[in-house]
């Protein structure tokens, strides 16, 4: 039986320049690949308006890398980005999905979106404690300084490097044709273990809450 009132995150976010490309199908299916990889069950994601999207994340620690990899997705097409605003807190209604699900996860998160869009920010959080979202947001900007300029390969290999967590780099380079040195450059240029070390700290943050 669901716990209403338990802590949940949410991510919302959409697509930046979508309609530059002329074929939507290209980033609508590395969109869902994505929201799929990060949950099975469809019922905690949903693709609406276009080019906006929500994902419901019971393992709210997680939130951050889920960030990470979603960015990384939509970025390993030229000329793309996204905008992700998490909100973590209570969740008071359990629709048939996720977006008529509600509770405060839900409100801070698509709050959260609209003040992205004015501010031409790509990616904040808003949880029940300001002091914690105040920290997490400045660390943030630091890292976007990083992430909004990912080439396609950097976001390609982030990408692969979340989704093998305890691959080698060798074995990450044949995946993709190049060799271990190339992908220690890559994942060095997307400055990748240092936004690892801001997922540990993100983890610890909210585990606070």
């Amino acid at each position: 039986m669901l716990n209403l009132y338990s802590m949940t995150g949410v991510i919302t976010g959409d697509i930046i320049n979508s309609r530059r490309l002329k074929e939507p199908k290209v980033w609508m299916d590395a969109l869902k690949n994505a929201l799929s990889y990060l949950s099975s069950d469809t019922k905690y994601w949903e693709i609406y308006r276009g080019d906006s999207f929500q994902i419901e994340l019971k393992d709210y620690d997680s939130c951050f890398t889920a960030a990470l990899y979603l960015k990384a997705c939509v970025k390993t097409i030229k000329g793309l980005d996204v905008r992700l605003a998490i909100g973590i807190g209570n969740k008071t209604f359990d629709g048939n999905d996720v977006t008529e699900s509600n509770g405060e996860a839900f409100v801070f998160s698509g709050e959260t979106l609209e003040s992205l869009k004015k501010e031409k920010q790509n990616l904040r959080i808003k949880t029940t404690n300001s002091s914690i979202d105040k920290e997490l947001n400045l660390y943030f900007k630091l890292a976007l300084i990083t992430m909004d300029n990912w080439s396609v390969n950097s976001a390609e290999i982030v990408k692969l490097s979340i989704e093998n967590p305890m691959a080698l780099q060798s074995e990450l380079g044949k995946r993709i044709g190049i060799n271990q040195n190339s992908v220690s450059n890559r994942q060095k240029r997307a400055h990748l273990y240092e936004i690892l070390e801001l997922d540990e700290l993100f983890r610890h943050k909210v585990s606070l809450l």
